[in-house]
């Protein structure tokens, strides 16, 4: 693996000796990783590509969701069930277990969503999801006008499913993550390259939102994916790859991947194998702190 060391910490929490293996190849740009620790399968998107595949080590690469409304995160909630964020429909929905589809959440304040990103599942069955404008793109999305005039991040309430609106004063808000205790949620804002902290209330709104880090580097690419591990150690695809923060705040290093990194997540039977999208290419290497089990 080829790493930049920024602080000695880093070398306790990755796998420095572990290598950067490329498992496939050949899509137009992957995102959206999601590890089903029930099939062991990477589930991922390509967005332009309007499909959603899988990878195992048994099967390699094969098809989940084709067409895919250009889908992008995806995440299980706690009945195991898929929730997924479509550019192109602009919407979020979750896959029953019969397989059926639920939509989510299409509008707010009778205008429709921007293009639902990436989410997260709270322990309560709260879904949280980013609402930037990258699916009204060409290519990525289906290019139309905003109905909104701004990019948020919103809230589906466990028990009504109503919607609510947390904050609106992102650039274009991408990546988000709770902490080990969801007392915090952490955001992230490509357009300014930083990530956002808030405090996490009783009743799932949120406060706060000072800058928590900047990250910042050589190489290609932009804010994107984001998530914890075990320890709240922060990972946040970026320049040059994948950064990685201590709880302090301290950026600890870049795990250097050879394509512009979108976003990751941990797999295996020991959330130690890290599996990254990274435009092109599907990647994996191995770190030393397994990643945050969800539910």
């Amino acid at each position: 693996m080829s790493v930049e060391i920024r602080d000695q910490r880093f070398r306790q929490v990755v796998d420095v000796e572990s290598p950067l293996k490329q498992l496939a190849t050949g899509f137009i740009f992957t995102e959206g990783a999601m590890w089903d620790a029930r099939t062991s399968e990477l589930i991922f998107s390509d967005m332009p590509g309007d499909i959603v595949r899988k990878w195992s080590e048994a099967h390699g690469v094969t098809t989940f969701r084709q067409p895919s409304n250009k889908q992008n995160g995806h995440y299980f909630d706690l009945e195991g069930r898929l929730i997924s964020c479509s550019h192109a429909a602009s919407n979020v929905t979750r896959e029953e277990h019969d397989g059926s589809i639920t939509v989510l959440a299409t509008h707010y304040d009778g205008k429709e969503l921007n293009s639902p990103n990436d989410v997260v599942v709270k322990s309560d069955g709260a879904i949280y999801f980013s609402d930037p404008t990258y699916g009204r793109m060409d290519g990525f999305g289906l290019l139309r006008d905003q109905d909104m005039d701004f990019q948020g991040v919103y809230r589906i309430d466990p028990v009504s499913g109503d919607l609510s609106l947390l904050v609106s004063d992102f650039g274009q808000p991408n990546g988000l993550t709770f902490s080990v205790d969801e007392k915090q949620l952490f955001i992230n804002d490509t357009d300014h390259g930083h990530i956002r902290v808030f405090d996490v209330a009783d009743d799932g709104s949120i406060s706060g939102g000072e800058v928590w880090a900047v990250a910042e580097g050589p190489g290609e690419g932009g804010v994107d994916g984001l998530t914890i591990d075990s320890e709240d150690n922060v990972y946040c695809a970026g320049p040059g790859g994948i950064l990685v923060f201590a709880p302090d705040a301290t950026s600890l290093g870049v795990i250097q991947v050879p394509e512009v990194a979108a976003n990751f997540t941990w797999g295996d039977d020991d959330l130690k194998t890290l599996y990254i999208t990274a435009s092109t290419s599907l990647y994996r290497t191995r770190v030393n702190v397994p990643g945050r089990s969800i539910f």
